[in-house]
């Protein structure tokens, strides 16, 4: 924050720059892009064509709020540079203002961490589902779920995941984890050709279209190495996802203990977003997350 505040002094520096992200060297109206503009007193502009009035903010997640740019800058800087992610409790105690407030403020800046949760990925990739939710034994008695041991999630949340070995990971929130559901997932997220590594189940809607390689955990194999004719090395196993999951998993339980299936997706993107840019420095992500924005 220190930092930040040094690049961004006060309000007009901060809406300066947003501009600068947004527009670049010309103000384009959001209501005509052909519309001349012209520039009115208090950060204001109009358009010509519509006769309405606009800001930089106008068509964001930052429109119509009474909160300062610089606070949403501080919030966005908070959210991407701890690691495990930060309590709204935490955030409002920092800057200052109402916890349901920078709940709010940090649910409309994760919205914008999806656009890093939609690539298209190739090569060797791994495919996983996890289930998020609380262990039974850990339920009050009177909370305790019937047979929900396993791979049943009435009481969970199922999440699909694909990781491509080397690069980026995404995660998507699926109403159940039946073929029919996992398949056309692949289908337009991992290239034809690829080869996909598996936990033990076999997806026949596949076949013909990539190269499946699986170990089976139910077995107690976790993977191999071998060497092909040619020279190949290949590394059987899902554990890479697996450690997707594992840190994912350690976000939840150390920093927001309970996320509703409502607003999974939404944290899933906030740590699908951190993950892949891991090899970013802070600059370069509140960058790239601010163009999301503009």
């Amino acid at each position: 924050l220190l930092t930040l505040y040094e690049n961004f002094p006060d309000e007009e520096s901060c809406i300066r720059y947003f501009e600068m992200m947004r527009w670049g060297d010309k103000v384009i109206s959001p209501f005509d892009p052909t519309s001349k503009v012209y520039k009115c007193s208090n950060g204001k502009y109009k358009c010509k064509n519509t006769g309405r009035y606009f800001d930089v903010k106008t068509g964001t997640a930052f429109a119509k709020t009474k909160m300062p740019m610089r606070k949403w800058f501080s919030v966005m800087m908070l959210l991407l540079t701890h690691t495990r992610g930060i309590s709204s409790c935490q955030v409002a105690s920092i800057l200052k203002i109402k916890q349901r407030t920078a709940w709010g403020m940090m649910q409309k800046v994760r919205q914008y961490m999806s656009m890093e949760n939609n690539h298209k990925l190739s090569g060797e990739v791994e495919i996983d589902e996890t289930f998020v939710g609380g262990k039974n034994k850990n339920r009050h008695k009177d909370k305790k779920v019937e047979k929900c041991q396993g791979r049943s999630y009435k009481d969970k949340v199922p999440v699909f995941g694909i990781l491509e070995r080397g690069g980026k990971v995404i995660a998507k929130v699926v109403p159940n984890t039946q073929a029919k559901t996992i398949v056309p997932i692949i289908k337009e997220k991992v290239e034809l050709g690829s080869v996909v590594y598996t936990d033990g189940w076999d997806y026949s809607g596949l076949h013909g279209k990539y190269v499946q390689r699986s170990v089976d955990h139910e077995k107690h194999f976790y993977g191999t190495t071998y060497a092909t004719d040619e020279g190949e090395i290949i590394v059987v196993s899902t554990n890479g996802i697996e450690n997707v999951w594992s840190h994912f998993k350690r976000m939840i339980f150390g920093i927001y203990y309970h996320v509703s299936k409502k607003y999974m997706q939404r944290y899933i993107d906030e740590y699908i977003f951190r993950f892949n840019t891991r090899n970013f420095t802070d600059s370069q992500r509140f960058n790239l997350l601010l163009r999301n924005a503009a």
